[in-house]
């Protein structure tokens, strides 16, 4: 008889963007050492989704467990301490006693794929071993264009579990990056987490991003504005709130200043910042 997967919901809520949820609903009685590691990974992650990156270095000290560890180097990634993360990183990878952790791969490919050095992040990823190594191998395959790849990818996935969120998630974002018919496939796995779970930011760009590649723009702004009631500071609400304005035909100005203020690094920020230098050159040009 198979014993009850206890972090079955709590991995849910985070796999979904309900971080707070997540962190409010983590006192889970009677897990083992392993789960309860698995637990506190989690729950600072979560800590990480929401921004809160100086409470998990402070909370996670130099005797937690590795996946712990490798958790505190992504929140001092994020800090802006990118060389020191990444050095640290390298010299625990290359250490046979923890290299393999799979929480330490899986918080490597998270921080190379941040540097966009996808060759770097499947080196340490491409082996799987968890659900959550194969998703972010679907999303770095995405990012390569290689839709071929994560393909491959997805149906490891569904061969452990298809059923599961993630394996879920993976589909709906490769049925994304393919487009064409396969838009309304991803449109229907948001709008069943959507029947079957709370609600969440994540979930509603999802059925959002669907909307907007089908053309059905005012619906899309709908559901980005509930998100953004969600997290004003979403950098994705904020973005695809962008793209959705200017195909709507109305002024995007205000969630661009957002965006700016709040994630200055943001690739749609940066695109803006260069489209704009390079519209002041042309200007001089011809002045």
């Amino acid at each position: 008889m198979a014993t009850p997967d206890l972090l079955f919901n709590l991995r849910n809520l985070f796999y979904l963007g309900a971080y707070q949820a997540a962190i409010n609903n983590s006192d889970v009685p009677g897990l083992d050492a392993d789960a309860a590691a698995e637990r506190d990974a989690i729950v600072f992650r979560s800590y990480i989704a929401l921004g809160s990156y100086q409470l998990v270095i402070s909370e996670i000290d130099s005797s937690a467990a590795t996946s712990l560890q490798a958790v505190k180097l992504l929140a001092l990634y994020l800090t802006g301490d990118k060389e020191g993360a990444i050095s640290s990183l390298k010299e625990w990878l290359s250490d046979s006693a923890i290299g393999s952790n799979p929480v330490l791969r899986l918080i490597a490919g998270i921080i190379f794929m941040h540097e966009q050095d996808y060759n770097e992040a499947l080196k340490h990823t491409h082996s799987g071993g968890t659900l959550d190594l194969h998703a972010l191998n679907v999303q770095i395959f995405i990012k390569m264009h290689r839709s071929d790849y994560a393909e491959k990818q997805l149906k490891i996935m569904q061969q452990i579990d298809e059923d599961h969120t993630l394996t879920q998630l993976a589909n709906a974002w490769l049925d994304i990056a393919v487009g064409g018919s396969k838009i309304r496939e991803a449109y229907l796995i948001f709008q069943d987490f959507a029947e079957k779970y709370p609600m969440t930011g994540m979930v509603l760009n999802g059925k959002a991003v669907c909307c907007m590649h089908m053309g059905s723009f005012e619906e899309a702004e709908t559901l980005l504005l509930e998100a953004l009631n969600k997290d004003a500071k979403d950098p994705e609400t904020l973005a695809n709130l962008i793209v959705c304005n200017l195909h709507l035909g109305k002024s995007s100005s205000r969630f661009l200043s957002q965006l700016k203020l709040s994630h200055p690094d943001h690739v749609l920020v940066k695109n803006s910042a260069s489209s704009e230098a390079n519209f002041e050159r042309a200007l001089q040009a011809v002045a």
